[in-house]
């Protein structure tokens, strides 16, 4: 195990079209109406049914209806959901997000209980836990993560769990404290290319994604890590695939691609529409850059089909679950 520690000023790999900023790059013609691709099925179903009144009847917010997540009729009809934790309300304004933004509420120190005792109540196999960002703590509410995890492991023995985490700004300490706790998967999404970051996502910083993957392996070495970037806020090509440079050098083992839709029209436009095909050949590049897996389409999220990632990976002996 390595002591290196990746500072925020440094991202290994050399110089790619991404770091270089390039604000003269050529935009596309916004879409004017969404391609035949883009289509899903309006929510329903018993286990959707039964799903949404769990979260209900134990309080809990999902990212999966929080976010507007277009896959929420397939993932709640096959009795998965990420929850979402920490509250309702996120201290950053993501031009992407419709998670609401503001003064969040006090921490709740008994919802990972409740987490636990609804991923026991849908006898799950895997889970992903994320949250909103707490930016007014100094541990970012790390330590809900960690909490989270134990008590799973306490309820639901056998269970996979994934973590998608905030940044945390790139402390260390705060991110320390979710891999002591040893989740399977750790995911950060990095979303966009450096150059859009100040549009897309104006409190965040590229490196501090970049530290947050990297870190999390030289604290963990058995972690398996992923991040998520979206197609279409106004990058080119050519940046989509030195993001993706970028994350193999940090041995991030999981991708996620796909195709960033407007919530309402106070949020980002979307700029282009990727075709079906340039995801596949994006897929590919990533497989060849090393990635242990690539999920990528128009409708692909961070979560999405989650489950039977962890299941391929571990059938190829990529995952081994942790102590009960």
């Amino acid at each position: 195990m390595t002591d290196t520690i990746i500072p925020l000023d440094h991202i290994p790999g050399g110089e790619t079209p991404t770091r270089a900023r390039l604000e003269d790059a050529p935009q596309p013609e916004r879409p004017q109406r969404r391609p035949p691709w883009i289509k899903v099925r309006a929510p329903s179903g018993e286990t959707y049914e039964a799903v949404r009144s769990l979260m209900r009847g134990k309080a809990l917010n999902t990212v999966c209806e929080e976010a507007h997540c277009p896959n929420i009729g397939e993932c709640w009809g096959n009795g998965t959901a990420t929850f979402l934790m920490m509250g309702d309300t996120c201290t950053r304004s993501c031009g992407f997000c419709d998670i609401k933004t503001g003064r969040p509420s006090p921490l709740d120190w008994t919802e990972p209980i409740r987490v636990a005792e609804a991923v026991r109540a849908m006898n799950l196999r895997h889970v992903v836990i994320t949250s909103v960002n707490r930016d007014e703590r100094p541990d970012g509410g790390a330590p809900i993560f960690a909490m989270v995890i134990k008590r799973i492991r306490q309820v639901q023995p056998g269970c996979s769990i994934e973590v998608l985490i905030p940044d945390f700004k790139g402390k260390i300490d705060a991110l320390r404290i979710v891999m002591e706790a040893q989740p399977e998967i750790l995911n950060h999404n990095v979303e966009t290319v450096p150059r859009l970051f100040k549009r897309v996502q104006p409190q965040d910083k590229y490196e501090w994604a970049m530290a947050t993957l990297g870190n999390a392996k030289t604290l963990d070495p058995l972690v398996l890590t992923k991040s998520g970037i979206m197609l279409g806020l106004g990058e080119t090509f050519d940046e989509v695939v030195a993001v993706m440079r970028d994350l193999a050098a940090l041995k991030v083992d999981i991708l996620t691609l796909g195709q960033y839709l407007q919530p309402s029209k106070k949020h980002l436009p979307i700029e282009r529409y990727y075709a079906p095909a340039e995801f596949e050949a994006l897929k590919q590049i990533g497989l060849e850059l090393g990635f242990k897996w690539v999920e990528s389409g128009p409708l692909v999220r961070s979560s999405y089909r989650a489950e039977q990632q962890v299941r391929a990976l571990s059938q190829l002996n990529y995952i081994r679950l942790r102590a009960e």
